[in-house]
This record gives structure tokens, C-alpha cells and sequence, in this order.
């Protein structure tokens, strides 16, 4: 068997989505199929936060009512095996953030019929954003923001832009992209109207094939959320240690 290697480029100019406000960033295969599973099984041994409409994990821990991060390292499984910071490294993500690296990742479950409302990610964190998908593949929509933060409807359901995430996939999001536009997953089992026209990232992703007929059934989507939180606190130093 062909062992598949990662996508990890030295530039992301090729992977910019191009009929999208700057800066989205989509590269397919960045993990491995191996690589995922075993992701998947680290973070099922973790305890998970029930929410109305999925769950979630925060590491090293949650902000504090100030957005406030006690300091702390990652999992190893985070970061270094896979390799996920030297590959952010090796693109450069956070070369211009505060602390030149993630120090924050949350994940989400999201299972077929669950969804998040379209939201901004706020100023707790520097305007980098890159999030790895695992499972299964999802559409998550942008949408335009007003003054007031609400959602500026195209039409009767709002949706002005989808991309599709597949799994290993990194969708890397800075500058106007986390500023001035809303993200949310719209509570469904199926992802219809796919296609080149419908998706802004078509042309982007890694196979196609598994979209024919423009459906996608929804599976158990994990999505790792990685950031640089500005403000850190060096309080949770022996608090809070590696996992």
C-alpha cells in the first residue's frame, strides 16, 4: 500500500479562495488518513462539554470571564505528533500573531442534523483562524456582517457563500475574512447543491468524485479550531500541565 503524504505547501497563495473577501485559505490533505484517526481517538478519550445543539472541548482550558488564557501547553497530540505546529511553521500562520503560534484549540462535534449559528469569532484572539476538519465532510456558510453584527440575507435563508470541508482539510481564515464576515453550519443531515457553482472552494478540493450528484450526507464532523489568544496569564503555569 502507497503511503499518502500530507499537503503541506511552502505558500498558500495557490490555496487562496478566490471569489471570497480576503483572506480565505483552503488546503486539502493536510493531515493523512492515518494521521486523522488518530486525532479522532486521542480526543475521544477526552471529556466533552454538552451544549443544546453539540459538544465541545477547550484546551488547555477554557478563557476566563476576562478572555483570559491561563497559560499552559497544548496536548502533544495538538502539536507535535502530528506535526501540526511545524506545519503551520513551515506556512507561516502565525508568523505575525503576538505569540507567533497557537496557543488555543477548541473543538467541536457537530453530528448530521446539528449546526452553530452564524457568528464572529470576537477580539479574545488575534485575526488568525485555522481549523482542521476531521470525519466527515461539512458546508459552512459566510455570510456578509451589517453595523449591527446580524446577518445581511441575500435571500430568505441569508447563505451568501458555502465552502466545503473535507476531512484533513485546513481552512485558514485572517485579516477581512475574521473581521467583517459571519460563519455558521446550518442544522441539517444533507449538504445539497454542491458543485462548482455552489461551492466558492470547489475547485480547491481534494476529490471531487465524492460529491457527485452535488449531495453530501452528513457524518460526524470533529473540527479543530486553533488560535493565538491575546491575552495570557501566567497564573495557570503548574495549574493546568500537559495532557
Amino acid at each position: 500500500m502507497v503511503e499518502i503524504q500530507p499537503n503541506v505547501p511552502d505558500d498558500l497563495s495557490p490555496y487562496k479562495i478566490q471569489s471570497l473577501p480576503p483572506n480565505f485559505y483552503y488546503i486539502p490533505n493536510f493531515l493523512t488518513p492515518s494521521e486523522s484517526e488518530y486525532l479522532l481517538q486521542k480526543i475521544s478519550t477526552n471529556r466533552w462539554t454538552q451544549l443544546s445543539h453539540r459538544r465541545l472541548q477547550a484546551h488547555p482550558s477554557t478563557l476566563t470571564k476576562t478572555n483570559t488564557l491561563l497559560s499552559a501547553p497544548l496536548p502533544t497530540y495538538l502539536t507535535t505528533f502530528p506535526p501540526i505546529t511545524e506545519r503551520f511553521s513551515k506556512i507561516r500562520i502565525f508568523k505575525d500573531t503576538p505569540h507567533k503560534s497557537a496557543n488555543h484549540v477548541l473543538i467541536n462535534e457537530y453530528k448530521p442534523g446539528e449546526g452553530i449559528m452564524p457568528h464572529e469569532d470576537g477580539g479574545a484572539y488575534a485575526h488568525v483562524v485555522a481549523t482542521i476538519s476531521l470525519g466527515a465532510s461539512i458546508v459552512l456558510d459566510i455570510y456578509d456582517k451589517r453595523g449591527d453584527g446580524d446577518v445581511e440575507n441575500e435571500n430568505e435563508k441569508g447563505v451568501r457563500r458555502r465552502i466545503l470541508q473535507e476531512p484533513g482539510s485546513l481552512l485558514v481564515t485572517t485579516g477581512e475574512a475574521y473581521t467583517s464576515l459571519l460563519h455558521g453550519i446550518e442544522e441539517i443531515e444533507r449538504d445539497e447543491g454542491l458543485g462548482e457553482d455552489g461551492v466558492v472552494n470547489w475547485k480547491l478540493l481534494g476529490d471531487k468524485s465524492k460529491f457527485e450528484g452535488g449531495v453530501n450526507e452528513r457524518g460526524t464532523r470533529v473540527s479543530l479550531t486553533y488560535r493565538d489568544v491575546l491575552k495570557v496569564s501566567k497564573v495557570g503555569i503548574g495549574i493546568l500541565g500537559r495532557r
